[in-house]
């Protein structure tokens, strides 16, 4: 019968797509103190690699804060954090935020290709908008502020401020020029952006209900491996994130010593 041998190409399949994500979230492991590295001292040397940059008047784009950075968001104004890492890569515990008033949001995404999905999404856009409808700031992150934190960004964009995703993306890249998104984090902001547009059009029948959407994580492909050039050829090239290529630098011991593990509790924010 035919429906044996699809059987088996499904699941030679789904094993392959287990494979690559598994290799992806082993190299993202294996990269995340070099490339870490390698931003510190951009930022050290270069006066416009901001370690965070300000897209409106209530969100703050940027990469993973570390211990010291944590009062400096208070006086900033910040009153949540999205958390957009894997516990390897958080530095900072949310106890920490929790004891400055702030409230913490984890939503935990494999770096290079993933998305976070539709449902954290929502929740992480409907986070952002408590905060400013109360007047306060929320600092939204990834490793670098380039791919997990932008599709969070663009998404509340979207949503709160009427924008298409490709306005949105303009917007903010002009705050943060080195934001990219990979196909599937900007597959994942269409499809929120097209089911935001179809909850606004009303629907009227004699028996109506409202379901929220909801989404898996976006998993790797074909495509996103291409454009990424994860590949062992040319990994130490692309372990940057960025068009520019790293450039030998001491070891800052000190700065990369504070690796905290993440808490999986994460707080909501409100007036108080």
């Amino acid at each position: 019968m035919a429906v044996e041998p699809a059987r088996r190409r499904s699941a030679a399949a789904r094993r392959k797509a287990k494979a690559k994500e598994a290799a992806v979230g082993a190299m993202a492991r294996v990269l995340f103190y070099p490339t870490l590295l390698y931003n510190v001292v951009r930022s050290k040397v270069q006066a416009e690699f901001r370690w965070w940059d300000e897209v409106d008047q209530f969100i703050l784009l940027g990469a993973v804060p570390f211990r010291k950075d944590v009062p400096r968001l208070q006086k900033l104004g910040v009153y949540g954090v999205i958390t957009l890492n894997e516990p390897f890569e958080t530095l900072v515990p949310s106890s920490m935020y929790q004891s400055r008033g702030i409230d913490h949001l984890v939503i935990p995404t494999r770096d290079y290709l993933f998305a976070p999905s539709l449902v954290d999404i929502n929740r992480a856009v409907d986070f952002i908008h408590r905060n400013a409808s109360c007047g306060r700031m929320t600092y939204i992150h990834c490793k670098a502020g380039r791919g997990r934190s932008t599709t969070i960004v663009l998404c509340y964009l979207v949503k709160y401020k009427n924008m298409t995703p490709s306005t949105a993306f303009e917007h903010v890249q002009s705050k943060r020029a080195r934001v990219l998104l990979t196909r599937s984090q900007w597959k994942v902001v269409q499809d929120f952006s097209m089911n935001n547009a179809e909850a606004e059009i009303p629907v009227v029948t004699s028996h109506s209900s409202a379901a929220s959407p909801a989404g898996d994580v976006v998993l790797v492909t074909e495509a996103d491996l291409e454009d990424s050039g994860v590949t062992a050829a040319n990994i130490t090239e692309h372990a940057s994130l960025s068009s520019h290529k790293a450039t030998t630098s001491k070891p800052i011991a000190d700065t990369l010593s504070c690796l905290f593990p993440s808490l999986k509790v994460s707080g909501e924010s409100s007036c108080r």
